[in-house]
């Protein structure tokens, strides 16, 4: 019986509660809760044989295979911290995520043997790889660590952490520290976001969860090393759902929906536009093609997902099936489900754990500042005080979780939320924020993609300039694009350029990539100035 809020303990339990349920689907075959349980027990007996233990960092170098969950579950059984490895960085960027992290151990696939063994000699505190499928150099079998005898219960706390590496959209990852209780309330589910039941009260509340609760099933569609899938597949699992992955990289959507009619998938879980539109454009595309009268949610998290998007995909779903908008950061979790604004991103319920900070002190209403996040929050970054004291701060006498997400303190009780402070433009002394001109501009029926930027300006300081990526044919111009946008933005937010780019690059996790952005933005204007 759990005693405490480890998530171990909490899926241990649930294991126990219903253990012939189905915890993972995939094509390639199915587990049980209680199949899942032994296997990854097993793998941490094979990890603990081999000297690791508390507080030794393990890297996830997986896609959606049941391998990385059980890799995930077998860590955080020896106490150790699980991290997630951004699968498609190339040997520099993962150098840095490893040295960073301090990885002990490196669980990967066996296609990405090369670059570990590449890397390896750099890698001091390196204790052990292990590969999917057919040992190579001095790597283990996972399936021959897989099968040690159990051993085990090993010592745990509910202060344990797991290491969460943010998506680097502005800068290089940086690892955030969440202890497992606060991962339990703020990001898995405990304090009944989007639950029916409501928060937990004890540890023990997973077992009636998971023995009452219909075992519905959620395929997370973002890769689990992105914080959102990863946070919807563990609020599933303590409530005894089933999971259904696709190992399968990059989003296919005519994939996806066979897949979800197939396996009978119940929730589609997203992170924003980048993965509900082309989704929402093959359905669209094919008409009553499937049969997806099982749906009852599709839901999102860690994204912009824009009203004109969620309203179309309520008109293809099922009546009965409810549209989500989940929203946070991978240094706050989640901070609730997000509303209509009328001028900004999103609107999002301020309280007692969550405001805006202006400098050293809380937000009055009307002013806008950073959104922060208490109660339950992360400890820091890790290795990284400097950074973590900018961050995780103490404003009215409280511990807060100061994000980089923009937001004003309105009378209502609600924050209006801009997007993200660091990537904000000061044109003539006016604050643009790309993400509320990104939905604009994907609300265009040209416009597939869209990411904007600020590049200088002799006159305004910085102007605005977009990116944008074709539906079909159709490339209007910049004049009757900024018509377009006459109606949801003002003026001063129009685009000043306009670029097309066949696709607007973005990281696995559907999260902009502003460098990229900016780099190409300066490339184009350059190139057309050259030609004038």
């Amino acid at each position: 019986m759990a005693q405490q809020f480890h998530l171990a303990d909490l899926f241990e339990t649930v294991a126990a509660t219903v253990p012939d349920r189905l915890a993972l689907v995939t094509e390639a075959g199915s587990r049980t809760f209680a199949e899942l349980d032994a296997r990854a027990t097993r793998l941490a007996s094979g990890l603990a044989a081999r000297g690791i233990g508390r507080g030794d960092t393990v890297g996830l170098y997986l896609t959606n295979g049941p391998e990385h969950l059980e890799a995930f579950i077998a860590a955080i059984k020896l106490g150790a911290v699980p991290f997630n490895v951004n699968f498609r960085y190339g040997a520099e960027e993962l150098h840095y995520l490893f040295s960073n992290a301090g990885a002990a151990v490196l669980i990967h696939e066996a296609e990405f043997a090369p670059v570990v063994e590449e890397l390896r000699p750099r890698l001091p505190e390196l204790k052990l790889t292990v590969t999917l499928g057919d040992a190579a150099g001095q790597s283990l079998a996972y399936e021959a660590l897989a099968a040690t005898p159990a051993a085990g219960p090993w010592p745990r706390d509910e202060q344990d952490i797991i290491l969460t590496y943010t998506g680097g959209t502005t800068g290089m990852p940086k690892g955030v520290m969440w202890p497992h209780k606060a991962f339990v309330f703020a990001c898995a589910g405990g304090a009944g976001y989007f639950n029916p039941l409501g928060p937990l009260e004890e540890p023990q509340d997973v077992a009636s969860r998971a023995a009452q609760g219909y075992p519905l099933r959620l395929m997370p569609l973002a890769p689990l090393m992105h914080a959102a899938a990863l946070w919807a597949v563990w609020s599933a699992l303590l409530n005894g759902l089933t999971i259904v992955l696709d190992a399968t990289p990059g989003l296919d959507p005519e994939r996806a929906w066979d897949l979800v009619e197939r396996l009978q998938v119940n929730i589609v879980q997203v992170v924003g536009d980048a993965m509900a539109i082309p989704l929402r454009d093959c359905l669209r595309d094919h008409p009553g093609r499937w049969n997806l009268s099982h749906v009852v949610n599709f839901g999102s998290g860690g994204a912009v997902f824009s009203g004109h998007v969620k309203a179309d995909l309520a008109a293809l779903l099922p009546a009965n099936a409810t549209i989500t908008d989940g929203m946070g950061s991978s240094e706050t979790g989640i901070a609730g489900a997000g509303a209509p604004s009328a001028e900004g991103v999103m609107r999002l319920p301020a309280g007692e754990h969550q405001t805006v900070v202006v400098g050293d002190r809380l937000a009055e209403a009307g002013e806008t500042g950073l959104i922060a996040r208490g109660g339950h929050i992360p400890v820091g970054y890790y290795g990284d005080p400097e950074r973590s004291a900018e961050v995780f701060r103490t404003v009215g006498g409280k511990l807060w979780s100061v994000s980089g997400d923009a937001g004003r303190l309105d009378a209502d009780g609600m924050i209006t939320m801009f997007g993200r402070g660091s990537t904000s433009i000061n044109s003539g002394g006016e604050k643009i924020f790309p993400e509320e001109v990104e939905e604009a501009l994907r609300a265009h029926p040209a416009v597939q993609d869209a990411v904007v930027c600020g590049l200088p300006h002799p006159r305004w300081g910085e102007q605005v300039v977009a990116l944008v990526s074709p539906r079909g044919p159709d490339r209007p111009d910049l004049a009757e694009v900024r018509a377009f946008l006459k109606g949801p933005l003002a003026a001063y937010k129009h685009p000043k350029a306009l670029v097309w780019v066949d696709q607007v690059r973005r990281s696995p996790a559907g999260k902009q990539d502003y460098r990229w952005a900016k780099a190409t933005a300066e490339a184009a204007l350059a190139e057309a100035a050259a030609g004038a």
